[in-house]
């Protein structure tokens, strides 16, 4: 085990009185996770019979929230955004279906912003009641806000011909800025209409998450936070449980974290130690507060460098993301045959949901890698052909999946081939339909008829146009006909796990030869989709494979999805700027570190929230001139939006510089924009070198 040496500010760290609150904080690469480790090893040693809590990142502290709900007789159950977005559609489906008594009244008017496009609706208000929860406000608090802010802001109303105004706003939305005060009172009014629409669903999805035992993590610590104060005795129980709390990544805490924080330890916070980059947080647009986590907290502030600093840097751009994918693959080849592991290379991107270019360019040149953060598994063409075979067991008159099998490499039908399929069979006597008798392969699907599905369903399950079919293609359909059998009695026979590995094993042809970088990245993709599908057996345990696929189904469409790194020193690992939180490499690529990318356009939602303004509808709705309310485009400029996102960006891309311990190699493609919208980070890395 190498010994490493603990600067004299790391050693103040570490020998700080555990009873006070300390942050040790300091910029990315300074020790601050290698004190607070080395602050936790002193404390099991000094205190072995003692309990404590470390948090790796502030979400894991949702499980103080659901130890003290449990304490109380309020178990809770977690389950993911994914599943949570669903829910709440399915609790704003009376919303859109107009069937409120409140429109039917006349109280409420539907024609607000957004509200005419369901889902977009219904995407904006839950991912505003996440970041409602993440500050511990409650509906009823958000709705006398929204009220009160709306009062002031249209009783007071800026200057909306001021030339700052006009000329921070961008010329295709001036004319919002073009209102009177009969069309202010209009917007206001629309306004008013939302927030209490909000505030509904708000309520609406706190009393079903209550009443269901379901939370997400931040629900679970929003009920905390009220139970603990409701309770003293439960909280003092709790602090008496983890007499300490340690906390990495403390910059990417919530005010609800804070918050539960202080309901349980108080408002000194006496017995947690927090580490972070005061300067360093990069989710502030999602809700992070570094500055609530770290006041009144006493800190220790790393300067030195606990690892090397002056590290190699270059960039470079290319004419096309195609030539820059070659490069990197190239790049990384060459790191590989200098002697550098695989797991100390890491290519981190911005956002990981679309990188299958550099991804395919890599394997191409036999490197294994592994995809890590907000990639969607479920959605990657090697998943969906996994998740076919098993809806072709399940429902074979799923005729997109079953489509999608036999164009696929195991089965691999031309599309003649697959049109002979869809035809009727060549005796016309030949029954296509189930007779009353017979048990339609469907049944236990649940289909309302299952009588009703005919031909390529029937055709493939039944074989009867086999012999209209070329000899070869004949041969596959009866394979996958006699394989289907098979999986359909060891669904009924076997383990989960065990069932599925053998559709796979049997059904998906291997991409590439045993052992070869393709070969592994897809074994490494089948492992992680089963976990997950494992993950909602265990969840549900009463669930059919139909469930098990209608979930998976969800989370390919969902852009909420995420999947942890994976831990194999063979791969090469691709990941998002935060699932590299806490790793580092000897080398770093930043590929596509151009506008749009990264950093990423801004694009605020369809409204927004703030304490003292209330609501900040995006679209202005009915009878407008202008397609932007007054209020938005006042907001955006006087709170720069536009900029502080672009800042946060910018510490994201630092942030990624810094995971590199000897080199960084930095590439964009296409031509550098002006940088007016968004910067350019690649051009402003080039003026430091």
């Amino acid at each position: 085990m190498k010994l490493v040496t603990l600067s004299p500010l790391q050693e103040r760290a570490v020998q700080a009185p555990f009873a006070a609150a300390v942050a040790i904080t300091g910029a990315a690469g300074t020790g601050k996770t290698h004190a607070l480790r080395a602050r936790i090893a002193r404390y099991a040693g000094e205190r072995p019979d003692a309990r404590y809590l470390h948090a790796a990142h502030p979400s894991e502290l949702a499980q103080l929230a659901l130890e003290l709900l449990a304490d109380a007789g309020r178990p809770v159950a977690l389950f993911d955004d994914v599943a949570a977005e669903a829910a709440f559609g399915r609790i704003a489906g009376p919303l859109f279906a107009l069937e409120w008594d409140e429109f039917e009244a006349g109280t409420l008017d539907p024609e607000v912003g957004g509200l005419r496009a369901p889902e977009r609706f219904a995407a904006s208000a839950f991912r505003l009641v996440r970041k409602l929860r993440d500050a511990a406000i409650s509906p009823d608090e958000f709705l006398n806000r929204a009220l009160g802010g709306a009062t002031h802001f249209y009783a007071n109303p800026p200057n909306f011909a001021h030339p700052d105004l006009i000329y921070a706003t961008k010329d295709a939305y001036r004319d919002s800025l073009d209102v009177d005060p009969a069309e202010l009172q209009r917007q206001y009014r629309r306004e008013i209409d939302l927030a209490k629409i909000l505030a509904r669903l708000f309520r609406h999805w706190v009393d079903a998450s209550r009443a269901a035992g379901r939370m997400t993590p931040r629900d679970a610590i929003a009920d905390a936070i009220e139970l603990a104060r409701e309770a003293p005795a439960a909280a003092a129980a709790m602090r008496e449980r983890y007499p300490a709390i340690f906390v990495d990544e403390a910059q990417e805490a919530t005010l609800g974290t804070r918050l539960l924080l202080e309901a349980i330890y108080g408002e000194s916070l006496e017995g947690v130690t927090l580490a972070g980059d005061t300067a360093g947080a990069t989710s502030t647009f999602r809700g992070a507060r570094p500055d609530a986590i770290f006041k009144n907290v006493e800190r220790i502030e790393l300067v030195d460098p606990f690892r090397p600093q002056k590290t190699e840097r270059s960039a470079q751009r290319f004419p096309d993301e195609s030539h820059e994918a070659a490069a990197l693959a190239e790049a990384v080849a060459a790191e590989l045959r200098n002697g550098v592991a695989p797991s100390e290379i890491g290519v981190i991107f911005r956002s990981v949901c679309d990188v299958e270019r550099y991804e395919r360019a890599l394997l191409d040149v036999g490197i294994p890698v592994a995809v890590g953060g907000d990639v969607n598994c479920f959605a990657d063409r090697r998943a969906l052909d996994a998740l076919a075979l098993l809806w072709n067991v399940w429902d074979p008159f799923r005729h997109d999946w079953l489509i999608r099998t036999l164009r696929g490499r195991a089965v691999a039908l031309s599309d003649a081939s697959i049109a002979t399929l869809c035809a009727e069979p060549p005796d016309n006597q030949e029954a296509l339909f189930a007779f009353d008798d017979e048990r339609a392969p469907t049944e236990r699907a649940g289909r309302w008829d299952p009588k009703r599905d005919v031909r390529l369903g029937w055709n493939v399950v039944r074989g009867t146009v086999d012999t209209a079919l070329p000899e070869d293609a004949r041969e596959r359909v009866q394979r996958l006909r006699s394989l289907r059998s098979g999986w359909i009695d060891a669904m009924s026979n076997e383990p989960f796990a065990a069932f599925v590995r053998r559709v796979w094993s049997e059904g998906l042809a291997s991409e590439g030869a045993p052992g070869s970088a393709t070969a592994l990245a897809q074994q490494a993709l089948l492992r992680r989709l089963l976990a997950r599908l494992q993950e909602f057996v265990r969840s549900h345990p009463q669930a059919t494979l139909g469930d098990v696929l209608a979930d998976a189904d969800l989370r390919a469409q969902s852009d909420l999805e995420c999947c942890e790194p994976a831990d194999d020193p063979r791969f090469v690992q691709i990941l998002s700027v935060d699932a590299a939180r806490g790793r580092s490499f000897e080398t770093v690529f930043i590929p596509d570190a151009r506008a749009g990318s990264f950093p990423r356009w801004y694009v605020p939602d369809a409204f927004l929230f703030s304490p003292k303004y209330g609501m900040i509808p995006k679209d202005n709705v009915g009878d407008a001139k202008a397609s932007r309310t007054a209020k938005f485009s006042y907001y955006v400029a006087r709170m720069k939006t536009r900029e502080q996102y672009n800042d946060e960006e910018r510490r994201a891309f630092k942030y990624a510089m810094r995971r590199a311990k000897r080199r960084v190699v930095v590439t964009a493609s296409g031509r550098a924009t002006r940088g007016t919208t968004a910067p350019e980070f690649l051009e402003e890395l080039r003026k430091t070198l």
